[in-house]
């Protein structure tokens, strides 16, 4: 098991990719923090997590509230005693062109997904400094290599966790804390089930392997690099994408 009693904290863990990555963590040992603003959803993945045979705590997480970041860090130290794993998980979309796009969608993408993730980094970044490790992943986007029509604020956010995780592996890798980001492409997620079955058949078209990726290859690029085996890894902005930017 790679992640043997490593204390995990997964924002966003209670729905979609991020619950699918608290099972693979909690599958390969790690002490798996649910973290969700979604308190039942988190509570659900925690009994199904243990009854499976697995360690798991849910707590909730607001990532736009600081006072609920620090609530949640200091529930995480009060039970386990240290943190080893953060993966900024918790996102969302509110598309439009920029014509189009309102101040409240702006704002309600920024919030969550570029300061959430830096809330939640500043909150646990003092306890890895104290440890002397620790790793932080930030889920970024094929969107914020190369942006997408109608994703003003998304690409934004997503181009900026990338470049918070380079600053941190950085500022923090004298100090044995590693900082990557991961840039999934088109993922085969709940947040598709509005889409036309022709607009998702376009998307799968751009995918050189002919088909949508799966929460659960997402899932185990964070249980990769949150592991000891990828200790050289630092500053990395991994896509997995099947290869749709070719």
């Amino acid at each position: 098991m790679k992640l043997k009693d490593k204390v995990s904290i997964i924002t966003g863990g209670g729905k979609g990719i991020g619950a699918v990555t608290c099972k693979k963590f909690a599958k390969e040992g790690a002490k798996v923090v649910i973290g969700d603003i979604d308190t039942a959803s988190a509570e659900a993945l925690r009994d199904q997590i243990i009854a499976d045979g697995g360690e798991a705590f849910a707590i909730r997480l607001d990532v736009t509230d600081r006072a609920s970041v620090k609530a949640a860090v200091e529930a995480v130290l009060k039970k386990y005693g240290r943190i080893d794993v953060l993966v900024n998980n918790a996102g969302i979309i509110k598309d439009n062109t920029l014509q189009k796009m309102t101040d409240e969608e702006w704002d309600a993408v920024i919030s969550i997904n570029l300061v959430g993730t830096y809330n939640c980094a500043k909150a646990v970044v003092d306890t890895m400094v104290a440890q002397g490790s620790g790793v932080i992943i930030n889920a970024s986007s094929v969107v914020g290599l190369y942006g997408n029509y109608g994703q003003t604020n998304y690409a934004a956010t997503k181009w900026a966790v990338i470049g918070m995780a380079k600053t941190w592996a950085k500022e923090l890798g004298p100090k044995g804390i590693r900082a990557c980001a991961v840039c999934p492409g088109f993922i085969d997620t709940p947040i598709l089930a509005p889409m036309p079955e022709k607009v998702i058949d376009a998307m799968i078209k751009k995918v050189p392997l002919r088909r949508l990726g799966k929460p659960e290859e997402i899932a185990a690029t964070y249980a990769f690099l949150a592991s000891d085996e990828a200790s050289y890894f630092n500053g990395a902005a991994l896509e997995v994408t099947g290869g749709v930017t070719l």
